[in-house]
């Protein structure tokens, strides 16, 4: 009698994922070779090896020497194209994809080659993966506040495109408040915002994230339960936090996965969902920190049904779509 075929993973969506995380060793060598780019790496294989990180900056070094495989709109289609299938197997229904423009526009690849070919595979991911999809442009905080002006500007003809922008990058003495004014733009514009916030940074950045930012959603926010009354208002506000559990242990946010703050967040009453941020990177795509966090952290099957629905609960999406997804976990 054949074995019973495998349950398909839970529902979910992922609202912390960068598309230039997901650039696999495999991909960075195909888009090396077309486009006659020279990796510092002799193989697939040491470039995995490689991913070890003693930080947040260390990810970031890495990052800057793979990007420059990513040259023209066919490469940007290929990469959200990959994404996506990895996504699919991983139970993912609804994705909220982060693209950092100032990493490509700053060595020459226009803002248009990046937008278009992520857009030629988003727009059709609905019927070709059945998963709904939106956008969200990353300011580099790392750069200047004038730098992210001009990238806001550069994106005002694909707005339409655009559901929300983002502050991702290295936090530690870049703190929300720096970029205040593209924000006003960016609301002004009918853009939500989000930001990362507490993850090597203070809580104090989560603070001006929400007060000064006004930010819909704190990207990881881990530092927040340093401050009890921040953690007050995260409940009482309902403000959804995007952890991700995998890559809070790879850049040593927290030392093993099992003195991870997830369990104590939600018995806080906090709006907290699982992510993957950097997958190519850290070892795991969506449904593996569900698992992880599972396992480490002795999470029961309502525990994670909990965490799914607080995914749609806290995505950009219209209420209509939103109830049919929390109809699907429901169903699961």
């Amino acid at each position: 009698m054949p074995a019973p075929a495998p349950k398909p993973p839970l529902p979910k969506a992922e609202l912390h994922v960068h598309i230039e995380g997901t650039l696999e060793p495999e991909a960075a060598f195909a888009f090396a070779g077309r486009n006659g780019v020279r990796l510092p790496y002799a193989s697939e294989e040491e470039l995995r090896r490689a991913c070890s990180f003693t930080g947040l900056q260390s990810l970031l070094d890495l990052q800057q020497k793979l990007t420059v495989v990513l040259r023209t709109e066919e490469d940007f289609a290929d990469l959200a194209a990959g994404y996506l299938d990895r996504a699919r197997a991983q139970g993912v229904r609804h994705a909220e994809i982060f693209f950092d423009p100032q990493a490509h526009t700053s060595r020459g690849v226009p803002f248009a080659t990046v937008i278009d070919g992520l857009t030629r595979v988003l727009d059709t991911a609905q019927e070709t993966y059945g998963i709904s999809t939106r956008l969200i442009m990353c300011f580099l905080r790392d750069e200047s506040a004038a730098s992210a002006l001009a990238a806001f500007e550069a994106a005002r003809p694909y707005l339409d495109r655009i559901t929300a922008v983002g502050l991702d990058s290295a936090e530690a003495h870049h703190p929300p408040s720096k970029f205040a004014d593209v924000y006003a733009l960016a609301r002004q514009a009918g853009l939500k915002c989000v930001a990362h916030a507490g993850e090597e940074g203070p809580a104090a950045y989560v603070w001006e994230a929400l007060d000064i930012l006004k930010v819909d959603r704190i990207d990881h926010g881990v530092s927040a339960m340093e401050d009890e009354r921040l953690v007050a208002r995260l409940a009482e506000e309902q403000v959804p936090l995007t952890l991700c559990p995998l890559s809070n242990v790879r850049l040593r946010v927290v030392e093993d996965l099992a003195d991870h703050p997830l369990p104590a967040m939600l018995k806080a009453g906090l709006l907290v969902t699982v992510n993957s941020d950097d997958p190519a990177y850290f070892g795991g795509y969506v449904h593996d920190n569900f698992t992880a966090v599972r396992d480490a952290l002795g999470l029961d099957e309502e525990t994670l049904r909990a965490l799914a629905r607080n995914s749609f609960r806290a995505a950009f999406l219209d209420e209509p779509t939103r109830e049919k997804y929390l109809r699907e976990v429901a169903a699961y």
